[in-house]
């Protein structure tokens, strides 16, 4: 099951942390002189991400590619979307495509079947559960896949309908995590861990350990660290107690890092071996003060 090679991407380099290449064309070193001409930005961040994922490869487990920055740039970013999930896969690390999926049944198979084969092949996909269980139905089935369905979100507003409460008692995001595990109760790996995952976010940290007692073979998407104000402590807060369970990610403070005072006169891509190794050491850390 692909959860069981994500859990052993993370044991190998000791690292339960995904980078995001969320990469905006401003992130660029010459972004300046790119300004305007799209094919180019694009092969120029396709550069980027090849360089970054070189560097990276042997200690970082995987990375999240978020489709919105390439589909910003038309078909030429498209391209360069589906050029850097091969060539990541191809380096052995594990895919998620941050696309965050959803629709009615029909269209979802369609969606399933652009980013679970073909040009977009990943190895897992965000989803959002809004339209219930058919809209998540074509996703399931695939022991080589696996999902990460919003659950609880990272961002400021993500409270204005998820902490609700239902006549039921339960708030929505408490809802939806019990729905995600029932959806992922018979994709259940070596692990001990499901094909079917959930984004928690880092900024809540309460909110990520009770949903640990409510989904104990979820496991977690965690968005927040660094840039979005979570901490590493925030950010374990949804592991279980062996230190497992999770995988944090963070985009703009790795690949960005060049930027960073603190990594100052590095390149781009030795900056962010530097900000993931430091990362690893953050998650570590607070790991061991559990």
């Amino acid at each position: 099951m692909i959860i069981d090679e994500l859990f052993r991407k993370i044991a190998e380099t000791g690292n339960p942390s995904v980078v995001g290449l969320d990469t905006a064309a401003e992130y660029l070193p010459d972004y300046e002189r790119l300004k305007g001409d799209k094919q180019a930005t694009a092969s120029a961040i396709f550069d980027f991400n090849a360089a970054i994922i070189e560097k990276i490869k042997n200690i970082v487990p995987a990375v999240k590619v978020q489709i919105a920055y390439y589909e910003a740039l038309g078909v030429s970013g498209m391209e360069v979307f589906a050029k850097t999930v091969k060539l990541a896969k191809s380096e052995g690390m594990i895919v998620i495509a941050d696309a965050k999926r959803n629709d009615i049944g029909a269209t979802a198979k369609q969606y399933a079947q652009a980013f679970f084969g073909g040009e977009f092949d990943s190895d897992f996909l965000t989803v959002n559960g809004y339209l219930g269980t058919d809209g998540i139905k074509p996703f399931l089935g695939n022991d080589g896949k696996g999902i990460f369905a919003l659950v609880k979100t990272s961002n400021p507003s993500g409270g204005e309908l998820q902490d609700m409460r239902l006549e039921n008692g339960k708030t929505v995001y408490e809802q939806m995590a019990a729905l995600v595990d029932g959806w992922g109760k018979d994709s259940i790996g070596e692990c001990g861990y499901s094909n079917v995952g959930a984004v928690v976010g880092a900024t809540y940290p309460e909110q990520a350990s009770e949903l640990r007692k409510l989904m104990p073979h979820t496991f977690f998407l965690v968005p927040g660290y660094g840039a979005q104000g979570g901490g590493a402590d925030g950010a374990v807060a949804g592991f279980d107690g062996n230190g497992n369970g999770g995988i944090v990610n963070s985009s703009r403070g790795i690949i960005c890092a060049y930027k960073q005072e603190k990594y100052k006169g590095m390149d781009f891509a030795s900056a962010a071996y530097a900000a993931a190794a430091d990362m690893r050491e953050d998650l570590t850390g607070a790991l061991r003060r559990r």
